[in-house]
């Protein structure tokens, strides 16, 4: 059973801990559903969609009542998904504007932090700079909502100003050139209606266009305007895994997807009252900590101190995390918040608060939902009950915390890596060109316990791709992954293969680059974005690739495409969905690539994959003229 819980040592002992205690888990829960799972759900050939339903696609029964097909049947239910990751992606990209707004009218404890950076998007934008910093980031702020609301049938701007012009020419032949992301969500959900779109390639090309306007009107706005509230991610070191926690300190842990709550914390709990407030309680002190992607959203940018302690690890750390006992408040913003953790707060004793609109478990009555114009009271309300949840911990003493802590290098983003490279792409061109790096690949995947234990194939694929001489670049979960095994250190250039090795330790980094979250996404298109132009040539030109090795829901997809649409070799797994469709699998693993130049491997084997993205990175290679 070992092998099938996880790839980290900590995540198994606190397993042992709830699995012997009766706990329900996501562990057990997972090998509970196996006898049951629906062979026709899982090749995409069922639909719940009307009242007709459920239908599946048998030999006896090769259309549902409506009369749509298995290619039809799995690329409505795909759409469907991309839509559910765009709509969260963009909710994220609209707290980002309210946030530099409200922050910009001195609503927020924020503070523009990075001026430079919001008067070069300004200036990329059109936005006029004369005026004050505050009125300009107003100006953004309303530009990137604007952008965000921007009717289907109105071009976007952001795709005009951030993606490189062959793309731009590809997109508007194949009219998925698309306008901004709610109307692009509005017209794909519309079109997944019964009785509405039931041409496979007519959804396929949906979901291209879809995730355009999802990478380019939410993804990249979200992440230039993070940075320029909480500043550009540089490379400094942190601590991951569940020893990161301290039974003898006030822990506040802050776990999803969005900064805002976790760094206000972080600001209120470096002043002299807070600390003084949790040492009355009998604590050594205050400390915050991160967990999945809003852990590594103010990894990148917090440096690891006596407040801010690091992160715990991916999603499928959070049950073993409380079941330490040693979390005092557990806040939860969107995106990842497991429906049980309810049984776990009555078992050890953390206090659990939503603090997201979106976010709402069953038994936790607490809500403190982010308003940027109250966070900071909201702040302080969390403080005092992570103060007042440590006194009644500390009586039951019965916290158990894994002995494990894992250095990590973090901060990665393309100016840290300008940086790196003494200013300018061309060292890592040269690189590239002379071999000394095969390639590139972009780690963007999140965790799961589909094909292994919890990032036992994540951690595979990137020891083997960097074994092959290929720099990789992670972000999601996925990136948790590679940060808890080890693979984000200095001490990792030893499993590279020799000359990535030997550019590494030449530069002084980690042959895994920790570059966030899964928003990243709309970060690495940009550094692609640069690498392409510096060479002159399209995107699907580089010897560059995608994993996805444990994709594990919406937010998945939608990147995928994007990375389809971008014109990359895409490799993702567990397989998805839709194998039981072959005219569709053959479009979106073959054809697709004659039309974007790139394309979807689904392969569930790790070191099949990773020959399959070796050999494409050759092929690249060759046709540029370089040496394999």
């Amino acid at each position: 059973m070992e092998e099938k819980v996880s790839a980290h040592e900590s995540v198994k002992e606190m397993y042992q801990r709830v699995h012997e205690e009766g706990l329900t888990n996501v562990v057990d829960r997972f090998e509970a559903q196996q006898p049951t799972r629906c062979p026709f759900c899982s090749r995409g050939l069922s639909c719940q969609l009307c009242s007709n339903g459920p239908c599946r696609i048998t030999n006896l029964a090769d259309r549902g009542v409506c009369g749509i097909d298995a290619n039809g049947m799995a690329m409505r239910f795909m759409l469907l998904r991309n839509v559910l990751g765009a709509s969260t992606y963009t909710y994220h990209a609209i707290e980002v504007a309210k946030t530099l707004k409200a922050t910009a009218l001195g609503k927020t404890p924020f503070e523009i932090k990075d001026k430079e950076k919001l008067l070069e998007l300004a200036e990329l934008l059109g936005v006029d700079t004369s005026g004050s910093i505050e009125e300009v980031a107003v100006s953004v702020a309303d530009f990137i909502t604007g952008e965000i609301n921007l009717d289907s049938d109105e071009p976007s701007k952001m795709v005009e100003i951030f993606a490189p012009e062959p793309r731009k020419r590809l997109w508007k032949k194949l009219g998925i050139f698309p306008g901004g992301p709610l109307h692009e969500v509005k017209d794909a959900t519309s079109s997944c209606l019964t009785n509405v779109d039931g041409d496979y390639k007519s959804l396929a090309a949906k979901a291209l266009r879809l995730s355009l306007a999802c990478n380019y009107g939410s993804l990249i706005p979200l992440e230039i305007g993070q940075d320029i509230l909480f500043g550009i991610p540089k490379p400094h070191e942190s601590e991951v895994d569940l020893g990161v926690l301290d039974k003898d300190y006030v822990n506040i842990v802050v776990n999803g997807h969005e900064p805002f709550v976790g760094a206000a914390l972080i600001k209120a709990a470096r002043t002299e009252k807070v600390q003084r407030m949790a040492k009355e309680a009998g604590a050594k002190g205050l400390r915050i900590i991160g967990s999945i992607e809003t852990g590594q959203e103010l990894q990148q940018r917090f440096p690891k101190d006596e407040v801010f302690a690091g992160l715990t690890g991916n999603w499928l750390s959070i049950e073993f995390a409380l079941a330490t006992g040693a979390i005092d408040l557990f806040a939860m913003d969107m995106n990842c918040s497991l429906p049980a953790l309810a049984i776990y707060s009555d078992k050890y004793g953390a206090t659990l608060v939503s603090v997201s609109k979106l976010v709402r478990i069953p038994g936790v009555d607490k809500h403190l939902d982010y308003k940027p114009e109250k966070v900071e009271k909201q702040a302080f309300k969390l403080i005092e009950m992570a103060v007042g949840n440590f006194k009644h911990r500390k009586k039951k003493e019965f916290a158990r915390v894994p002995d494990r802590k894992q250095k990590v290098v973090v901060g990665f983003s393309t100016e840290a890596i300008l940086d790196a490279l003494g200013g300018s792409l061309d060292p890592l061109l040269e690189a590239i060109k002379n071999g000394d790096i095969k390639g590139v690949v972009a780690l963007v995947s999140c965790t799961t316990l589909r094909d292994g234990g919890q990032d036992v194939n994540t951690i595979a694929v990137a020891k083997e791709l960097i074994k092959r001489n290929i720099l990789v670049i992670s972000a999601g979960c996925g990136n948790g992954a590679v940060q808890v095994g080890g693979l984000t250190t200095l001490d990792a250039i030893e499993l590279a293969g020799g000359s990535l090795k030997k550019i590494c330790k030449k530069l002084n980094i980690p042959p895994v680059l920790s570059f966030g979250t899964c928003t990243d996404v709309g970060r690495i298109s940009m550094l692609v974005t640069a690498v392409a132009n510096a060479l002159s040539v399209d995107t699907s030109d580089l010897p560059v690739a995608v994993t996805a090795p444990e994709y594990m829901e919406q937010k998945a997809t939608i990147d995928a495409v994007f990375a389809v649409a971008f014109g990359l070799y895409t490799h993702v797994s567990p397989v998805l969905p839709i194998t039981g469709a072959q005219d569709l699998v053959k479009l979106l693993t073959e054809d697709v690539e004659n039309l974007t130049g790139g394309k979807l491997i689904l392969e569930a084997d790790p070191l099949k994959a990773v020959e399959g993205i070796e050999e494409h990175i050759i092929k690249k290679r060759k046709a540029l003229g370089l040496s394999s």
